[in-house]
């Protein structure tokens, strides 16, 4: 389960993960949920987090990879990713 659930969020972009961690945080800092759903939402909320600093780590890559050529323009030198 855990798997299909790591594939399902890294499929995700940043945009949608930060929605759905965002909805997580409202719904445990609302009370509302018992204990077992708390920690589900918990740790699918942390896993959601890992997610959106990977995808922030790889667009600063990408950013610092921005170079100024010879010729004093500005060009883009593609980041290479482990």
């Amino acid at each position: 389960m855990i798997d299909d659930e790591e594939a399902q969020i890294a499929a995700l972009s940043f945009e949608q993960a930060l929605l759905e961690l965002e909805r997580i945080v409202a719904e445990l800092e609302s009370g509302d949920a018992d204990l077992e759903r708390a920690v589900d939402v918990y740790q699918r909320g942390a896993r959601l987090k890992a997610h959106c600093e990977a995808k922030l780590k790889a667009a600063q890559l990408k950013v610092e990879k921005i170079i100024q050529g010879p010729s004093g323009g500005v060009g883009v030198e593609p980041a290479e990713f482990a």
